[in-house]
C-alpha cells in the first residue's frame, strides 16, 4: 500500500535513500574489520551512476543513523551501540538487537516531521542478523518530535541513549498501541544493481512505513531495509487483517 505524502500523492523512496539501504550491506560486512573504509564519493558515484550530491546525501544519511563516522582518512563504519536484545530469540537463531539515539534527521525526512533545520528527534533501531552475522532486517524508526516531548516515556529515552533491553520496553509498548490504533501506510521498492559492470547482481528491498494517528497526525516515519532479499511474496490473510511479506 502506498505510503501517502502530505499532498496526498503515494512518497516511493528517493533515490539517495534507496543506495544508503544497499550501502548498510556493505558497512555491516566490514565493521570489524580493523581499518575499513567506505569507497570515496567518486567511486560510490560511478558505481551507482548517480551524482556525487547524491552521494553524499546517502552518507548524510546513514551518518545521521549513527552507522558511519567521517574523518580526515575518510568514511568508515561507526563503533555500533551496545546492542540490546529486543526478545529472547527462538532456537537457531540470533538475537535482535535494539538501540535509540538523539540525532538530527536528513532533510527528507526532517521535512516529513515537520522539523526545523538542526532539530533533533528520538530515532529507534532494530536489527536482524543471521547466524554468520549477515543483516537480515534493519529497521530505523523516526518518530515526531511533537510527539516525542509529549509523551513521557519517548521523551525520558532522549536521555539515555545506551538505553538496556528494560528502558525501551515503553518505547516497544507505546509504538505497539500507536500501529493497533492508528493508519499504516507502506511503500515498497525492489532494487536490483550489477555496478560495477560484470560484478554479480545485489538485489534489496526497501519499505517506508508511515504511522499516523486517527486524526491523521504523522507519529513516525520508518524506513525498513532487507539488503539480501531477491524474491518478494504477499500473503494476505483478511481474518487477520492485513498481510505479511517474505
Amino acid at each position: 500500500m502506498p505510503s501517502p505524502s502530505r499532498g496526498g500523492a503515494p512518497a516511493a523512496m528517493p533515490k539517495y535513500q534507496r543506495i544508503a539501504a544497499a550501502l548498510r550491506h556493505e558497512i555491516d560486512r566490514t565493521a570489524h574489520t580493523p581499518g575499513a573504509r567506505l569507497p570515496s564519493e567518486r567511486s560510490l558515484a560511478a558505481r551507482y551512476q548517480v551524482n556525487r550530491q547524491t552521494i553524499r546525501a546517502a552518507l548524510q544519511h546513514l551518518r545521521a543513523d549513527g552507522l558511519i563516522v567521517t574523518g580526515r582518512r575518510g568514511t568508515r563504519p561507526a563503533a555500533a551501540p551496545t546492542p540490546v536484545p529486543a526478545a529472547a530469540p527462538a532456537a537457531g537463531s540470533v538475537p535482535a538487537q535494539c538501540w535509540v539515539a538523539f540525532v538530527s534527521l536528513a532533510p527528507t525526512h526532517a521535512a516529513l516531521l515537520g522539523m526545523k533545520g538542526g532539530e533533533c528527534t528520538l530515532v529507534h533501531h532494530r536489527r536482524e542478523r543471521d547466524p554468520a552475522g549477515e543483516t537480515l532486517q534493519h529497521a530505523v524508526t523516526y518518530l515526531s518530535p511533537v510527539v516525542v516531548a509529549a509523551t513521557p516515556e519517548l521523551s525520558a529515552l532522549c536521555r539515555r541513549t545506551a538505553a538496556r533491553d528494560e528502558d525501551l520496553g515503553p518505547l516497544h509498548r507505546w509504538l505497539d498501541r500507536a500501529t493497533a490504533t492508528g493508519r499504516v501506510a507502506e511503500t515498497l521498492t525492489m532494487t536490483r544493481t550489477s555496478h560495477p559492470p560484470n560484478s554479480p547482481t545485489a538485489c534489496g528491498l526497501s519499505v517506508r512505513r508511515t504511522l499516523h494517528d486517527g486524526s491523521g497526525r504523522l507519529l513516525a516515519v520508518t524506513d525498513l531495509a532487507f539488503p539480501t532479499w531477491d524474491r518478494l511474496t504477499f500473503h494476505r490473510d483478511r481474518a487477520a487483517g492485513g498481510f505479511r511479506v517474505s
